[in-house]
């Protein structure tokens, strides 16, 4: 047992513990980092940036360097405790559904529950868990939610290595995991990292729909089609919408291409279970969902947060892109008069190419 009193801790047996502690609380594994990054990594943000390949993403300039820099976050920061939880759901198999047209494919992490009420919950637990052995001391929980540099600590602490999709990937999970941290003003010791294991393999850039891995470990938001159809508050660049193809949330192309994946276990959480049956949906289907349907079947999920508009948007490009039967026709036909300039423009090009009038 560890005595309370922070000057009184085994922090090596204290940094067991935690690790034993969090696959308690269901995450699939734990590793430790130091609370900075080195100077390649401010290098490489600042360039990413400068570049533009951020996008829209605003806040990411805002944030800036912050960060790489967890003391920012929480004062007299030392350590970060990077955990994973699997994710992957037994779904309709995501190749089968991206070859069928008509399907609307849902990036398989999105099926199910939001993962960061999710994690959130479970990293608080384990937060106050070790609250609890040691007495009070400075922490703060993440998961998505803030400028930190997840998958660069974790990666940093040996939970993975990062692989050229810019992903976390592990030798038991893949990429189909989620992230989540405790950064903390303990002095954990630190893990060691993993060397990468990618090799010369490029099936992840070869994989992309719209090339947006434009080099190894370096993705641009803007052609990324999960920053196209959550991120951008506007019109989706005519350019790129006929490589959307069918996917209307998100994209895991890189992913279901890289041969780590084929380790990926079906996850074993409840939370993270396919709801309103979106692994198998058709594009027209959810095209007719009304706002109220919409907030009600999304209630508590990540597509929640993208609107009822941008929801619209995204199934108009998807069914442009699909073969033109009559229930595509009337889907698309049926909201040529939508409330939605947005939803509108979208529609028009997807009528338009199926040879169709939109007015």
């Amino acid at each position: 047992m560890i005595e309370c009193g922070l000057q009184n801790v085994d922090y090596p047996e204290l940094a067991r513990q935690i690790k034993a502690w969090a696959l308690e609380a269901g995450f699939a594994g734990a590793r430790i980092s130091r609370a900075s990054l080195p100077d390649e990594a401010r290098a490489a943000l600042e360039a990413w940036l400068a570049d533009g390949c951020h996008g829209q993403m605003d806040y990411m300039a805002r944030h800036g360097t912050l960060r790489l820099d967890p003391a920012g976050l929480v004062p007299g920061a030392l350590s970060v405790v990077s955990l994973r939880m699997d994710y992957w759901p037994d779904a309709r198999d995501a190749h089968a559904v991206l070859a069928d047209g008509e399907a609307a494919y849902v990036s398989r992490y999105a099926l199910g529950r939001d993962y960061h009420k999710v994690l959130r919950k479970r990293l608080q637990a384990l937060a106050s868990r070790i609250e609890g052995e040691v007495g009070a001391y400075g922490y703060r929980v993440f998961t998505d939610s803030a400028p930190l540099a997840e998958v660069s600590f974790a990666a940093q602490a040996g939970l993975g290595w990062r692989g050229k999709h810019t992903l976390l990937l592990n030798r038991d999970a893949g990429s189909l995991f989620f992230l989540g941290e405790i950064v903390t003003d303990l002095p954990l010791p630190e893990d060691a990292a993993e060397e990468g294991h990618c090799g010369r393999c490029t099936r992840c850039i070869d994989a992309c729909p719209t090339g947006a891995i434009v080099a190894p470990y370096r993705v641009d938001a803007r052609l990324c089609i999960s920053y196209l159809t959550i991120e951008l508050p506007g019109a989706i660049p005519e350019a790129l919408r006929p490589r959307l193809g069918n996917r209307v949330y998100g994209c895991d192309d890189c992913q279901l291409s890289c041969p780590w994946n084929r380790f990926a276990r079906l996850s074993g959480e409840g939370d993270f279970a396919v709801r309103h049956g979106l692994d198998a949906a058709s594009l027209a289907e959810l095209f007719a969902w009304s706002e109220a349907d919409f907030r009600e079947r999304t209630a508590g999920s990540p597509i929640w947060r993208i609107g009822y508009q941008r929801w619209l948007r995204n199934l108009a490009v998807g069914l442009g892109n699909a073969p033109a039967t009559p229930a595509v026709l009337a889907a698309l036909a049926a909201r040529r008069n939508d409330a939605s300039a947005l939803v509108r423009e979208h529609v028009e090009w997807a009528l338009a190419r199926h040879g169709a009038d939109a007015r």
